[in-house]
Formats: structure tokens, sequence, C-alpha cells
């Protein structure tokens, strides 16, 4: 990359390279251009989020006991109420048995007890019996129904208890690596638990934003509008997921001066993972009918923001215009420029106002080199020959200046052959000495009539 960005600057000439042609006699200086066009453009706030589950629970035993098996397996995704694992019952069930013998015949004493109240009831009409006798029965009855009622909830825990050594999902989501092996004995309630079930699909992102934005998100959201949210990956090159805004924070973190959101994702094809990092773009509005260039033609100097317009009979004007929001690699322009118009996207930094251009054939926004039309007459094996004796001496001499000054660009963008321009007076001398020796024996081949690069 080092060598092609070296290759590129030798070549290309510095920013009066436009008067020297037309000293020398050289042709219109190529360029890439692209057409303002009318469209919309998305007015969006740029934040850090974490993918935070809805649901993370740690499955916990609630009885104690041996642990027989798992009935899934590790990453295995489940719904609410299926059954996890299993501990060894017989205790339990025999808990039950024991809770429902005492329940029978406690049922039984207490039906002995209502036929003797009744029994005693006909007997104190006549006399037979005196009325203490009837009392003291009617209370032995409620007695019995009584303790029927708790052997009835002690049926009940007992059963309850039970169902415990079947340890179900109490949401739905993926399970997580094991904690206990089977075999072992879990406790009820245990620290550790014995597996952590995540909650995937829906899944959640939480960022924060300036409070300074908060008003705009919340006009938005008070009218009853959905706001779509888009995950980018760390990079910010591919596009993970898009949700919707669920929920804007009640107060502004006075530390930090944001506002915490969290909005919502489907998640269906489990592209978010719990506590990934991603990047959240957050659409506030959408903005109709905005004039939009490429990003690359905008240009930037003392006076402001300013762009290259191609005329007519192939020369450019330089115009000042006002910047809008910029989207990606779209730039709405807000003043100075009308649909139609066509800038330059591509060599801008070798233009100055009214220089003569040559257009490329077709209307891609840039071109990576100047084609035969510019002024090129050698042969493709000459110059191939040129550019690899010039590489082996940029190699040689500039690749420490290069990877000092103009680190991890793109070899044919308009940034580095801008930093190229800007720094070239930094570069050692011994590099800039070749380029000088290098430079000037092209000149002095393409005024004698050899033809250049």
């Amino acid at each position: 990359m080092l060598l092609l960005l070296l290759v590129i600057w030798a070549i290309q000439p510095d920013p009066n390279a436009g008067q020297r042609r037309s000293r020398f006699g050289g042709g219109p200086m190529p360029v890439g251009i692209a057409q303002a066009a009318s469209g919309d453009i998305d007015v969006t706030l740029n934040a850090l989020g974490t993918v935070t589950p809805l649901a993370t629970v740690t499955v916990r035993p609630q009885v104690s006991g041996q642990l027989l098996k798992y009935d899934v397996e590790e990453g295995q995704m489940v719904k609410a109420g299926d059954i996890l694992a299993e501990i060894d019952p017989r205790t339990f069930q025999a808990a039950v048995d024991q809770a429902a013998g005492t329940l029978q015949k406690d049922q039984a004493a207490l039906q002995e007890a209502r036929i003797d109240v009744q029994r005693y009831a006909n007997l104190v009409k006549l006399n037979a019996i005196s009325k203490q006798t009837y009392t003291a029965a009617v209370a032995t009855a409620k007695q019995a129904q009584g303790t029927v009622k708790t052997d009835r909830a002690s049926v009940a825990t007992a059963k309850i208890n039970l169902n415990y050594t079947r340890i179900t999902s109490p949401v739905s989501g993926r399970v997580g690596l094991r904690q206990v092996d089977v075999g072992n004995i879990v406790e009820s309630g245990q620290a550790n638990g014995i597996v952590v079930v995540t909650e995937l699909q829906p899944i959640s992102v939480l960022f924060a934003i300036p409070e300074d934005n908060i008003g705009a998100v919340m006009r938005q959201v008070n009218s009853g509008q959905t706001l779509r949210v888009d995950a980018y990956d760390r990079s910010q090159t591919r596009k993970l997921a898009t949700g919707k805004l669920s929920t804007v924070d009640n107060q502004i973190d006075t530390t930090t001066g944001t506002v915490k959101l969290r909005a919502l994702f489907d998640n269906t094809e489990s592209s978010l993972f719990p506590q990934q990092f991603v990047n959240v773009q957050l659409l506030i509005n959408t903005l109709h009918n905005q004039v939009i260039v490429p990003g690359a033609a905008i240009e930037r100097g003392s006076s402001g923001a300013f762009v290259f317009v191609v005329n007519p009979d192939s020369t450019v004007s330089m115009r000042a215009v006002t910047l809008g929001v910029a989207q990606g690699d779209k730039q709405a322009i807000t003043k100075g420029l009308k649909p139609g118009d066509t800038v330059v996207t591509d060599g801008a930094d070798r233009l100055k106002d009214g220089a003569d251009v040559a257009l490329p054939k077709s209307t891609g926004k840039t071109i990576k080199a100047p084609s035969a039309a510019a002024g090129s007459t050698a042969s493709d094996d000459a110059r191939a020959k040129r550019k690899a004796a010039m590489a082996a001496a940029m190699k040689q001499y500039c690749s420490a200046d290069l990877a000092k000054y103009c680190p991890n660009m793109q070899p044919v963008s308009a940034e580095a052959r801008r930093c190229f321009f800007t720094n070239r007076e930094n570069f050692s001398d011994d590099c800039k000495n070749a380029l000088a020796k290098l430079r000037g024996g092209w000149r002095h081949h393409r005024s004698g009539g050899g033809g250049g690069p």
C-alpha cells in the first residue's frame, strides 16, 4: 500500500500542475464527477450501545437432593416451562404418600364425628343426653374438620416439592454452560445455580445520547412516532439488525450528561449476542427534497466549505456551499447547489477556479488514474517499467516518511493525495531528492517527445 501511494504521488502533479500542463502543452486535468440529486436524507444520532437481554435467569434448585440428569444440552434453545434437569424424586414421593395417608385417616375421623353430631342432635331433642354431650360432639367434629384442612395443605406442599424435583425454565431463551455435574447433591437456593437461561428473542440494546438531543427525541416520541434504531458492528461497516426505540429513561445522568435509551430487536436471526458492543444509529427524522452530493465532493478552505462545479465548456468554478445533514457518504447542501449540477468528486485537490478538466466517459463518482485522452501516449509496457523502477526507489528512500505522515489511508483517495501535498516538505532529504530526480527525468522525457505515464 505504501509503495502504491508513493507511486500515485510521484505520478500526480502538485496543486499548480494545471498551469504547468498548459505551459508545456499538456491536456486538461482528468477528474471524477457526480451529479447533485434531489432526495431524502435521514437525521440520525450515533451512539455506543450494549446488547442487553430482557431476562437473564440463574436457575437454582428449590429442593435439595441428588441431581439425576439434564434434559437439555448446553446452548440449546428452550421455551418457558421446558424441563431442564431432574432431582431424585423418591423421598418427595414418599412424603406425598405419607401426607395423603394422614389425610385419609383424618377424613374418616371427621366423618365419624359428623355422624355423632347428627345422632346427638336427635337425642338431645328427646332429653336422652345432656346438652353438654351434644356440644362436645360438635366441637370434636370442628376439630376433625380443621385437621383435615391441615392435612390437605400438607399434601399440596408435598406435591409442590415433588414437582420441584423437575427443574423447569422460567423463560424462553438459550441454556448456558452447566454449573453442576450429574450426581452431585444440590441444595435449595444454592448461590451458583445449575444453569443460566438468557432470553434472546426479543433482545434489547441499551445506549446513551447527549442531553442536548433529548428534546428532539421526545418530540417524536410524544407525537406517537416509532423511531427506527439500527445496530452496526464494531467497525460500523455491517448492519446487524434493525429495531425500534422502546423506552427513554426518566432522568439525566449528571455525571455524564447523557440519557439512557432502550431499543428492542426481534433478533430472529440471532445476529445480536448478549453483552455485545454495537454502534447505534437512532433515526430521528427524514428530510425530503434535499440537494444531495457525495461527501467526496466537499472541499474545505479558509472561507469554509466549497465544491468545484463543472461548467458546460469543461471548466470548473469554485462555489461556496452551506452544508446540511450528512448520512454516510451522502451530504445534503442547503445553499449553493441545485439538482442536476455536476460536481468534482476526485481530483479537486489539483484544481483551481477556471481550470480545464477532462471528464470521464461514464458519470461514475471517481476515476483512479488519468486516461489516454489526458495526454498519455506511452505504451502500457513502458509505463509499467517506469512504475516498477520508481517503486523500487520509493521503497528505498520514502517508506518511513509515508508511514509517519500518512498512515492508514486508502491508496487512491483524495485524502491521501492531500496528505502528500501537505506534508511533502517534511519528508526526509533523501526522499525529496529521489522524487525530484524521478519527476525531473519524466518531465525531460515528455518534453523530448517520449510521452508520459
